[in-house]
């Protein structure tokens, strides 16, 4: 069974696609490990501030079949493919760390490269698995967080209930 790090956001409809894309990952995965949920401005694009957190899953699933699935829950939350890379979206859900694999596997490189550039990746990750270690750095995530320039990306944590359960400060 591997244990699995996924990054969902949304600035769409936010608070419905978050909620959606949770229950879909509860239905196929089981139980779910949450961080809290952040707002953070659009990074790469004018745009309407995004939802983000980072949940763990533990699956059977190899990465490429892993992946399609996800595909699919973005695709039952309306998600436009044909956008533009950096635009907004109803659902994006990444795998970031696959059993702290480090190399490309069924076409997915791991662990994903926006872990180390991103705040609204780094600090859900870091708070929901501050001991893990990225796989290539070999640092924490915790300290990967702390050496992070926290001053360049704003992000902030967000009133957010799901199935009773409150994400606003899920550690």
């Amino acid at each position: 069974m591997a244990e699995v790090f996924l990054s969902l956001g949304s600035n769409v409809h936010r608070e419905h696609h978050i909620r959606s894309a949770l229950d879909a990952l509860t239905h196929t995965f089981g139980k779910l490990n949450c961080s809290s949920v952040y707002e953070s401005e659009a990074v790469g694009f004018e745009g309407e501030h995004f939802y983000n957190l980072v949940v763990s899953i533990c699956t059977t699933l190899a990465p490429g079949k892993l992946s399609s699935q996800l595909r699919q829950i973005e695709e039952d939350n309306d998600r436009n493919r044909s956008a533009p890379r950096f635009s907004a979206r109803t659902l994006d859900i990444d795998i970031l760390d696959y059993n702290q694999y480090d190399g490309s596997i069924d076409g997915i490189d791991l662990p994903r490269e926006e872990i180390l550039y991103n705040a609204f990746v780094l600090k859900p990750l870091a708070e929901l698995a501050p001991n893990h270690c990225h796989a290539i750095s070999g640092k924490t995530y915790a300290s990967l967080w702390q050496a992070f320039d926290q001053n360049s990306q704003k992000l902030w944590v967000v009133p957010f209930v799901w199935q009773n359960v409150d994400l606003s400060n899920s550690t």
